[in-house]
């Protein structure tokens, strides 16, 4: 093999190597491309996990608000029912003291009219 051989063999393996080397620069630009894409949509999903993580602490906020009216309302109706039983109690003590004085007079006329 001559000299001027050579050089072309070496000439002819420096052109596949450098074609070589560019098409792995432009699989590494690429996979740069790539990457800085999963990076905005990874920012993009951090974004929307602390939108709904403020959603979150909001209905937090309003189900404690929503409990502590409950509470309020049934302590509320609580009071306002023992009232309404204690006057239907009375009211049914009244009767039956009424009862026993009718009935005494009951008694009264009956031994009257006999």
């Amino acid at each position: 093999m001559t000299d001027r051989e050579l050089l072309e063999l070496v000439a002819a393996q420096v052109g596949n190597l450098t074609n070589n080397v560019q098409d792995l620069q432009n699989e590494m630009q690429e996979v740069k491309g790539g990457i800085k894409g999963l990076k905005g949509e990874v920012q993009g999903l951090k974004t929307e996990m602390q939108e709904v993580k403020g959603g979150i602490k909001g209905l937090k906020g309003e189900v404690a608000d929503i409990k502590k009216r409950v509470i309020h309302i049934e302590n509320d109706h609580g009071a306002k029912l023992d009232a309404l039983f204690d006057g239907y109690k009375q009211n049914d003590d009244k009767l039956t003291r009424i009862e026993a004085e009718v009935s005494k007079h009951d008694e009264f006329i009956l031994r009257r009219i006999k």
